[in-house]
């Protein structure tokens, strides 16, 4: 079957706008349960400086969640979900968690001392959990599903913090990585299997689109496939597809554009070194010729000879 290729940022939305999808993917990765997921509308994309255009390198989505782990525990949770084309989006990356720690609305309310006569209510960050859809390859590693996970301990004993700490909480962050050219024919896990339908091996000629067999899917991640094959009938994806194609090729003319301007750079500044130098050369060689002058010069004196009458 063909599906929409969810690489692209639209299809991506249209994946993640089924709420019911977007716990099942997200679910998927974390691998537990999503007991509710509310979809934040403050998706962005990163900008050039052209007036009137816009690069989509980066696209993000961010999710308050209700999380249930295997220990029946539940947590509320920030979950930015965060898709890269270029290794250049790390710092894109850092700016936006910069964004996410700052923001008053990343914040609940709580109860400090319940139930005693100090007690008194302050806001506290929301955990935040980020998800990276790489569509590059890290350097050192082909897992193609990482997991950061935060390790709390007593540094004497090395034995695990037993309760939570809001200040620990609200400012460290556990992370999940996918590297999408490292999903090539990797179905060793579920999640794995789950996440072939991002696996840019299965493009055959149209690169908006991905053949997948459907027999290959965990049954309960079907869904997922049925609805980017509804989103390969939609005339409006596929314009957003055309022309995020245009878009990212205008990117690649701008970053040929600037790196024909680093190497001129480059070459100007390499002129500019030799023309110093060659200057610091000649200043090397008069002064040794003024130097080498006074010798005589003196000599001259030494042997009571006049260098004015000496000269012809």
């Amino acid at each position: 079957m063909y599906i929409a290729n969810p690489l692209y940022d639209t299809v991506f939305k249209y994946l993640l706008e089924d709420n019911a999808l977007a716990k099942l993917l997200i679910g998927g990765i974390l691998q537990e349960e999503i007991v509710s997921l509310e979809f934040r509308p403050q998706e962005r994309t990163s900008e050039i400086d052209r007036p009137g255009e816009r690069i989509l390198t980066v696209y993000r989505m961010d999710f308050a969640a209700r999380v249930r782990n295997a220990a029946g525990e539940e947590r509320q949770v920030l979950i930015e979900l965060q898709k890269a084309k270029y290794p250049t989006d790390i710092m894109r990356f850092r700016r936006y968690l910069g964004a996410q720690y700052r923001d008053p609305d990343n914040t609940r309310e709580v109860e400090l001392n319940a139930g005693q006569a100090k007690a008194k209510r302050v806001r506290q960050g929301l955990p935040l959990l980020t998800i990276y859809f790489l569509g590059h390859a890290l350097e050192h590693t082909d897992a193609p599903v990482i997991r950061v996970r935060r390790d709390v301990t007593d540094v004497a004993t090395g034995t695990p913090l037993a309760q939570k700490e809001a200040f620990i909480e609200s400012l460290t962050h556990d992370s999940y990585v996918i590297q999408i050219p490292k999903l090539r024919g990797r179905r060793r896990t579920e999640v794995e299997e789950m996440l072939q339908v991002f696996d840019q091996s299965r493009v055959h000629g149209d690169r908006h689109l991905l053949t997948i067999d459907e027999a290959e899917m965990p049954e309960r991640y079907r869904p997922i496939l049925r609805r980017l094959q509804r989103a390969v009938a939609e005339p409006k994806i596929a314009d957003a597809m055309d022309l995020e194609d245009e878009v990212l090729e205008e990117l690649q003319d701008i970053e040929r554009e600037l790196e024909q301007v680093r190497e001129q750079a480059e070459q100007a500044k390499q002129r500019a070194d030799q023309e110093q130098q060659r200057a610091e050369q000649e200043q090397q060689r008069a002064e040794q010729e003024r130097a080498e002058k006074e010798r005589l010069l003196a000599l001259l004196k030494q042997a009571g000879i006049d260098p004015n009458e000496a000269m012809p």
